[in-house]
């Protein structure tokens, strides 16, 4: 009788992503009690939004803390959810996993830095600033479900795309609540700015997605 080889992925590397994005976000939760709370209600209150956005903004511990957060969980939800729709033989799927941080974390800064300089060209920083901050924290906030969801494809139920497609549809739903929220605060402000909040939609949020699906129908 011929031996039989049997594959068994290891989930080590797995564990150690989720157990740092663990010891980020409470890290975040020990150094600001008052703002974490805020900010776990976020979708059902917009509160977080109106006390935070002044004061410093993106560069501040808690804000960069639960980007981190973000960033870990998305690359790893990303990593799970290609693995279930494009099986791979890989035997070593941490460079792969690699890859995926650096184009993610590498596509949120050279966004944020696109818009920066969209901001300074048109005179508009202050605007710009403020719908960057709002949208990386409810996509911040959203990567609370994408922790559950990884939990649940890594340990419980493996490659689910029911929980894939339940997670998307429920991060869609977030930073939907949150662009809706922006565009109520924000409508003072973007009405005389119509033109160039336009342009920013066009060029730095819908050609991104685009250029995407182009891709992966190829």
């Amino acid at each position: 009788m011929n031996p039989i080889y049997k594959t068994v992925e290891s989930f080590d590397w797995m564990t150690i992503a989720i157990l740092l994005s663990l010891v980020v976000i409470t890290l975040a939760k020990y150094m600001f009690q008052t703002r974490f709370l805020s900010f776990l209600i976020l979708p059902f209150n917009n509160k977080y939004i109106v006390l935070y956005n002044k004061k410093g903004r993106l560069f501040s511990w808690f804000h960069v803390l639960m980007t981190l957060f973000q960033l870990i969980n998305l690359s790893l939800f990303i990593f799970l959810a290609w693995k279930a729709f494009f099986p791979h033989p890989s035997n070593d799927p941490i460079p792969i996993f690699a890859l995926i941080f650096a184009l993610v974390g590498g596509f949120q800064v050279l966004k944020v830095l696109l818009q920066s300089v969209k901001g300074f060209v048109f005179n508009t920083n202050g605007l710009v600033s403020e719908i960057i901050y709002t949208k990386l924290t409810y996509l911040n906030h959203s990567s609370l479900i994408m922790l559950i969801s990884n939990i649940l494809l890594i340990y419980v139920l493996q490659d689910s795309k029911t929980v894939i497609y339940i997670t998307i549809i429920l991060v869609f739903s977030i930073n939907t609540i949150g662009l809706a929220n922006l565009l109520k605060n924000y409508q003072k402000v973007l009405v005389p700015n119509i033109f160039y909040f336009i342009l920013y939609l066009c060029t730095l949020e819908i050609a991104p997605l685009v250029v995407i699906g182009s891709y992966l129908k190829v």
